[in-house]
């Protein structure tokens, strides 16, 4: 039997003949097409960009990252980040960027710190806008905040963060096995945590800053983030130039 292109087939007889010889159409089949699915729960940017805080536990900032591994699987890391000091309080890596992966995260994180006047940011991941997630913010008393669509920047310090610890360790090394790159990963946060100075907590690490406010609650010393001069310039320009599109 030859059937040809386009021919249209409503005897049930003969498709059942098809079906009993294994015969197909050569007609090309029509690809699935998918629904984005809306963000069932989302918030405002209560963050807002305003990366600074006055205290632990007063800002965390939160997001997933992937790694390929020598075996050509993925690997996804997720942390929360605390925008007081910018340590790592928390973070886990699986091979599945799941709920799992997000909630056993956001569990660490809440049994080792106080949470009573949290502002928790994130982007619009699934993960965070599922019901389940919701309920855990609300029976811990914690503020959601969330990235506008499209605007990473929103939640620019642990993307910045990702960049810094992926130029450390992952671009251009060589790694024999998941479990060598799992292990770089592990001794790098522990290295930023508790070994890398920064100069903006005057040589300080993160954990000393964050051990030092925690016993010193009534006497935090302020670390103020400096002043980027040349995004202050940006910004200028750019409300120079809305100003003068609306005026004509």
């Amino acid at each position: 039997m030859d059937f040809q292109h386009g021919t249209n087939y409503k005897d049930k007889k003969v498709l059942r003949i098809m079906r009993i010889l294994g015969l197909q159409s050569i007609t090309r089949r029509k690809k699935k097409r998918y629904r984005k699915v809306a963000a069932v729960i989302t918030a405002e940017n209560i963050l807002n960009r305003k990366f600074e805080a006055t205290a632990p536990n007063q800002k965390w900032v939160t997001d997933v990252t992937e790694f390929k591994t020598p075996e050509g699987r993925k690997l996804y890391l997720s942390a929360i980040l605390d925008l007081y000091d910018r340590s790592v309080i928390a973070y886990m890596i699986r091979h599945r960027n799941n709920n799992a992966l997000v909630f056993e995260t956001f569990d660490m994180a809440v049994i080792n710190n106080d949470v009573s006047n949290l502002i928790f940011h994130s982007d619009r991941g699934y993960q965070y806008t599922s019901p389940a997630f919701k309920d855990k913010l609300k029976c811990n008393k914690i503020t959601q905040s969330m990235s506008r669509p499209g605007y990473c920047i929103d939640n620019g310090l642990i993307e910045g963060f990702w960049g810094i610890l992926k130029s450390e360790v992952y671009y251009n090394q060589n790694y024999e096995s998941k479990e060598e790159l799992i292990q770089a990963v592990d001794k790098y946060i522990n290295f930023y945590n508790n070994e890398r100075p920064q100069r903006r907590f005057n040589k300080q690490t993160p954990i000393q800053v964050r051990l030092s406010a925690l016993l010193n609650k009534d006497n935090i010393t302020q670390y103020p983030v400096p002043k980027n001069n040349t995004l202050i310039k940006h910004f200028e320009k750019f409300n120079k130039t809305k100003e003068q599109y609306a005026i004509i």
